[in-house]
């Protein structure tokens, strides 16, 4: 059988609708709002160790939100998000040199720094999006 001249000519022109409006309660793009609450959510249910990076991270981004910065622009230079990423690293690693915490391997380091540009990339996202200039990691 063939079932496809039948599809199209159940729509109007004869053009089918694209496979996601026909999900119920379809209502087009996703409300901002909506979208930044369920972020928010998920972002709560981190383990807690990335629940501790994530809050350092956005103690680095507060510093820099400000008119210009590098994180309004369009299209973020990727060695400048890495640099970032390694530079948090750091702080965590003198962090964890302060606290008398054995030292990490080479892997692990390199796990951290994708971690980290990975928690980068979502804090920038969060901000360009109306988040609030100051994060909601104040729990």
């Amino acid at each position: 059988m063939d079932f496809k001249p039948r599809i199209i000519h159940a729509y109007p022109g004869g053009v089918p609708l694209p496979f996601y409006m026909t999900y119920p309660e379809y209502t087009g793009a996703a409300d901002p709002e909506k979208l930044k609450k369920d972020m928010e959510y998920f972002q709560h249910t981190y383990p807690a160790a990335v629940r501790r990076y994530q809050r350092r991270v956005a103690e680095v981004m507060d510093k820099l939100d400000y008119e210009g910065s590098m994180i309004y622009d369009e299209y973020p230079d990727r060695c400048s998000l890495q640099r970032l990423a390694s530079t948090i690293k750091d702080i965590l690693k003198q962090e964890a040199a302060a606290q008398n915490q054995e030292e990490m391997s080479e892997e692990s380091e390199r796990w951290l720094e994708n971690m980290l540009q990975v928690l980068v990339c979502n804090e920038i996202c969060l901000r360009r999006n109306g988040s609030s200039k100051k994060s909601f990691w104040r729990y």
